[in-house]
């Protein structure tokens, strides 16, 4: 196993792991970042948690043991404590992550940890990059014609025009470095696609995004019902919107499947019907896999904080860490830099 340095160097790691965080850390982490190491065999990855825990298990994977320092505590943070109390909690395994980005140490962490506490420790210790008032919750969602990024999922519950530009060149950013897409299509969240629907702060977002550098890309408003057709491949709300519409998504999912098990085991044609359309719903499964889409990011804050879900398995948690990777390697931090310093460029001469 990797033996921790007396002096640690600017960027030695790629990623700062919370080993602790999920309702099954350790195991889930070791068993996720075996994944890891063949994906990305020469990632550098400091572990923080309980060495009387991880040591064991990393025993068991030297793949993972040749990827990996670990740096130890025995403190974790509960996953239902409250991000108050969890701030009061200085040698925690998520804490120790967070100030191992700050100190730009580790390029980003993942956790699967307490996510009320992960968004106040990354505020409040990784820091808001300048110009962006508040960071957002993004995710990709499966749609008709691929993946689209979405965000704001929760982090903020209310938000004014400028947050929503702000998330809209967040967005754009993630698109290009997660999804691959060179000039993704950006959509703002209303009750309507005509100009004169919604309220103020969605108008004056839209006047903004349309007088912008990213005019070509911005599509204009979309509905409900544009987030799964796959209307834009970035999708722009504040966090009351978005987290209603998600987990109405994800309910509206479940009784897809649901209905699907009635109508296939409800006598003998239902199941000689399954047998005939069985590979296309194999397909379907596979591509709906919630695994897949494992890996919420805070975005806009100084460095890559991304949060797998806590009862994800080990393929979901590889699948966040990948997100992690994906957002260092193709410069996530410096396309959105690039992209606020172009729209306020905009708005200067704009008002000249």
């Amino acid at each position: 196993m990797s033996q921790e340095v007396e002096i640690q160097k600017e960027g030695q790691y790629d990623l700062a792991i919370d080993a602790m965080g999920g309702d099954q850390a350790p195991d889930i982490v070791i068993k996720g970042l075996d994944f890891t190491a063949l994906r990305h065999p020469d990632v550098k990855i400091l572990l923080i948690g309980d060495e009387t825990k991880i040591n064991p298990l990393l025993h068991q994977y030297p793949n993972v043991s040749a990827i990996c320092t670990v740096r130890h505590t025995s403190i974790s943070v509960p996953m239902e404590m409250k991000p108050t109390a969890a701030l009061k909690l200085r040698d925690s395994s998520l804490r120790m992550a967070m100030e191992s980005v700050a100190k730009k140490e580790s390029k980003g962490i993942v956790s699967a940890g307490n996510s009320g506490a992960m968004l106040a420790l990354a505020q409040i210790i990784v820091k808001t990059m300048p110009g962006i008032a508040r960071p957002a919750m993004a995710a990709i969602n499966p749609t008709a014609k691929g993946d689209a990024v979405m965000l704001d999922l929760g982090a903020n519950v209310a938000c004014d025009s400028r947050n929503l530009v702000d998330f809209a060149i967040m967005g754009h950013a993630f698109a290009k470095a997660v999804l691959g897409l060179p000039h993704p299509t950006i959509g703002l969240l209303n009750v309507g696609s005509e100009e004169l629907k919604g309220d103020e702060r969605v108008r004056v977002a839209a006047e903004i995004l349309r007088n912008s550098p990213l005019s070509d890309q911005f599509y204009g408003f979309i509905e409900g019902h544009d987030i799964t057709a796959g209307t834009t491949d970035v999708v722009v709300t504040d966090g009351f919107t978005g987290n209603i519409a998600l987990k109405t998504g994800e309910g509206a999912l479940k009784l897809v499947f649901h209905l699907l098990k009635q109508v296939y085991t409800s006598g003998i044609r239902g199941k000689l019907g399954y047998l005939m359309v069985r590979p296309g719903l194999e397909r379907m499964k596979e591509w709906l896999d919630p695994r897949r889409y494992n890996g919420a990011v805070f975005v806009g804050l100084n460095g890559v904080v991304v949060k797998s879900h806590g009862g994800a398995d080990e393929v979901g948690f590889a699948c966040a860490v990948d997100v992690a990777m994906d957002m260092i390697s193709h410069g996530f931090y410096e396309e959105i830099l690039l992209g606020l310093s172009k729209i306020n460029a905009a708005e200067e001469n704009h008002q000249q």
